[in-house]
């Protein structure tokens, strides 16, 4: 198969583990999402803490794929901010970048990674269900309205 030709049809991309100072490209991929209330607003503060354990997509310098995964205990961490650029989606980039922050949990000793988001049929495709067996399903009670930043 010709390299050329492969690359010319698919974008060529980075996996890595995120940087703080990859903090302003994760911003702005995630921007639009939490313009439509698919993403919870953070701060660049609460970006660079979650690049802890978070991993990018890089296009060049562009960001095209950013997620998380926080670590609350041995036994819980959540999978936070995935988010992956419009143009690249269905490039298999958000399975590999939850992927990555699942083998990160795994790789601390964490028992049970959850994720709280709008997309079931995708997560439910990486192994993820509504309850484990024979455990507690999680409810909510909101106290305050969820902060979305209307910045563009």
């Amino acid at each position: 198969m010709n390299p050329d030709s492969e690359s010319s049809s698919k974008p060529t991309c980075e996996l890595r583990q995120a940087l703080p100072s990859d903090a302003e490209a994760i911003h702005a991929l995630m921007r639009p999402f939490v313009s439509q209330h698919l993403l919870l607003a953070r701060t660049e503060a609460e970006i660079i803490e979650l690049t802890r354990h978070g991993f990018v997509a890089m296009q060049g310098e562009r960001c095209i794929g950013f997620a998380a995964v926080e670590i609350y205990s041995p036994k819980l961490a959540e999978l936070q901010c995935l988010a992956v650029h419009p143009e690249a989606q269905r490039l298999g980039l958000g399975r590999q970048l939850v992927a990555q922050c699942i083998d990160r949990a795994r790789s601390l000793g964490v028992m049970e990674v959850l994720a709280i988001s709008s997309s079931e049929d995708f997560l439910r495709s990486c192994g993820f269900d509504f309850s484990l067996p024979d455990q507690k399903k999680a409810l909510f009670y909101q106290i305050r309205e969820r902060p979305f930043d209307e910045r563009k």
